[in-house]
C-alpha cells in the first residue's frame, strides 16, 4: 500500500501542511500523483493523529487554497497500529493550477516552481495550442509578403498537394490568419522586412574569442534555412571525388543532410518569446548550434538519444507548415536521423545539451581534421572499417553490386560508391570493363 520511495508521482510527508497542498498542485499540473501523510522522507511509518473532522477539514483546505479548485481523493491506511493518510489527485485537464499565486509542476521527485513562460506553455499545451498560433499583437496583415506566401504555395503544389486558394484564403485555411488577424507564425514565415525577431548570429571562430567572419540573419523563418546553410558551407571543407559515373561525388566535412536537419530544428523549435538570439559558431573541428528554448521537462537527453519520447513541437503551426513544405520528414524523428548521418560517415556522435535558457547541438569533425585542410588528403594511410568490409566483399564476389554491399554493411548506396571511389583513387581497386557488365578488381598492395 505504501511505495518504497518517492518519485515523480509519489511524495511522503510527516504531517498535513502547506507543502502538501503545493505537492497536490504540482501533481495536478503534471500526470497526477499521491501524497502519503505520516511517512518520513526515508519511508519510516510514524503515522498521524486524526480528529473526527480532520479529513474533511483537509479536503476543504485544499479546495479553498487551489485555483481552479482541486478536490482530491482521500483515504486512511492502517499499518502496525499507525494511521497513514493517502491523498491522491489526477492530472487537471485545463492547466495550470496554483496555490497562493504559486504555480508548480512535478519534475522527477521534486516540485518545480514555474516561470512565467512555463506557466504560459503549460496553459497552451492543455489547450492543444502553441504561442505561434496566437494573434500577433504588433503586426498587421500588411506586414507580410503575399509574394512569399505564393512561393510557398508553389512549393507545396510541386510536393503534390492540391491548393486552389489565393494567398489570403490559403493563410486562413492554414490558421495563419484568424479572425482577420495575423498569427505569430504567419509573421515569422512571411514578414516583408528583416527584423530582430528571428535573429541568428553566425560566426567563423579561429579561437573561442577570435572571429574570422560573421553574419547576422534577420529574414523570415523559411529563408533563414538557406542563409544559415550558405554560411556553414562557406566555412567547412568540401572535396570532389571522381567516379566512373557521369556525376562525381561531393563530400563535405560534415554530413550536409544532418546539418540541414539541425538548422530546420533550430527554426521550428526556437522559443521566439525569449530575448536571446540563435547562435551558430563554426570552429576548426566542431560546430555549435545554440537555440533559445530548452527541452520540455518531460524529455531528457537520454530519451532524445534513445528515441524514447513523444514529439511535442514548441511551435505547432510552424512545424505543420514546414512539414507540408517538405522540410520536415516526420515529427520526432529528426534527432535520430542526425545521429545516423554522423554514424554513417564514421564521425563522432553529436552532443546534445540543455544550456542556460536554451538547447545546444555540437557536431564534430574527424579527429585531426581542421578547416583549411583538404578532406581526405591523407586517405589511404588508414582504411576505415567500412572500406575494409567493402574490400572483403569484393574479394569474395567481384560482381557484387553497390546496392548489395550497402545492404550487407548497413550503410547507404551513396556511401558505398563514395568509398569505392576513394579506394580506386589510392590504387586499391581497379575497374575492369564498363560500368554495366564490368567488375571491380582488388589490387594486391
Amino acid at each position: 500500500m505504501i511505495p518504497e520511495k518517492e518519485n515523480h508521482n509519489i511524495e511522503f510527508k510527516k504531517a498535513f501542511n502547506e507543502a502538501v497542498i503545493e505537492t497536490i498542485v504540482a501533481f495536478s499540473n503534471s500526470k497526477g500523483g499521491t501524497v502519503f501523510i505520516g511517512v518520513t522522507d526515508d519511508r519510516e511509518i510514524i503515522g498521524v493523529t486524526l480528529g473526527k473532522e480532520s479529513l474533511a477539514q483537509w479536503v476543504n483546505e485544499i479546495k479553498s487554497k487551489t485555483v481552479p479548485q482541486i478536490i482530491p481523493d482521500i483515504e486512511t491506511i492502517k499499518y502496525n497500529g499507525k494511521t497513514v493518510v493517502k491523498i491522491s489527485t489526477n492530472e487537471y485537464p485545463i492547466k495550470p493550477v496554483c496555490t497562493r499565486g504559486r504555480y508548480l509542476k512535478r519534475v522527477e521527485n521534486a516540485n518545480h516552481l514555474l516561470s512565467v513562460s512555463e506557466v504560459v506553455d503549460l496553459h497552451l499545451q492543455s489547450l492543444n495550442s502553441s504561442w505561434d498560433a496566437f494573434p500577433d499583437p504588433v503586426h498587421a496583415i500588411d506586414a507580410i509578403s503575399m509574394e512569399k506566401v505564393q512561393k510557398s504555395i508553389d512549393t507545396m503544389v510541386r510536393n503534390h498537394l492540391t491548393i486552389v486558394e489565393n494567398p489570403l484564403a490559403f493563410l486562413v485555411k492554414y490558421n495563419l490568419i484568424r479572425e482577420n488577424k495575423l498569427t505569430n507564425a504567419a509573421y515569422l514565415l512571411f514578414k516583408k522586412t528583416d527584423s530582430v525577431d528571428t535573429a541568428i548570429e553566425l560566426g567563423r571562430f579561429q579561437t573561442e574569442i577570435i572571429i574570422k567572419d560573421s553574419r547576422r540573419s534577420k529574414s523570415d523563418a523559411i529563408a533563414q534555412i538557406d542563409e544559415v546553410m550558405e554560411f556553414v558551407k562557406k566555412h567547412i571543407n568540401k572535396e570532389v571525388i571522381v567516379t566512373a559515373k557521369p556525376h562525381n561525388i561531393q563530400k563535405w566535412q560534415y554530413p550536409i543532410e544532418a546539418i540541414r536537419e539541425i538548422v530546420i530544428n533550430m527554426v521550428v523549435h526556437r522559443d521566439y518569446r525569449l530575448a536571446s538570439d540563435s547562435i551558430v559558431k563554426i570552429f576548426d573541428n566542431k560546430i555549435e548550434f545554440y537555440n533559445p528554448g530548452r527541452l520540455p521537462d518531460t524529455i531528457t537527453i537520454e530519451d532524445l538519444l534513445n528515441n524514447h519520447y513523444r514529439s511535442t513541437p514548441r511551435n505547432k503551426l510552424l512545424a505543420d507548415f514546414f512539414k507540408d513544405l517538405g522540410l520536415i520528414e516526420k515529427y520526432g524523428s529528426g534527432i535520430q536521423r542526425i545521429i545516423n548521418y554522423f554514424k554513417e560517415e564514421e564521425l563522432p556522435a553529436p552532443e546534445f545539451q540543455n544550456i542556460s535558457d536554451g538547447f545546444m547541438v555540437t557536431v564534430f569533425a574527424k579527429v585531426g581534421e581542421k578547416v583549411g585542410e583538404k578532406v581526405g588528403e591523407k586517405v589511404g594511410e588508414n582504411l576505415t572499417e567500412n572500406q575494409l568490409k567493402i574490400i572483403q566483399l569484393l574479394k569474395s564476389n567481384k560482381n557484387i553490386s553497390a546496392q548489395k554491399i550497402a545492404e550487407e554493411i548497413g550503410i547507404s548506396q551513396r556511401k558505398v560508391e563514395e568509398n569505392i571511389a576513394k579506394l580506386k583513387a589510392i590504387d586499391l581497386l581497379k575497374r575492369i570493363g564498363p560500368a554495366k557488365g564490368g567488375h571491380w578488381e582488388v589490387l594486391d598492395k
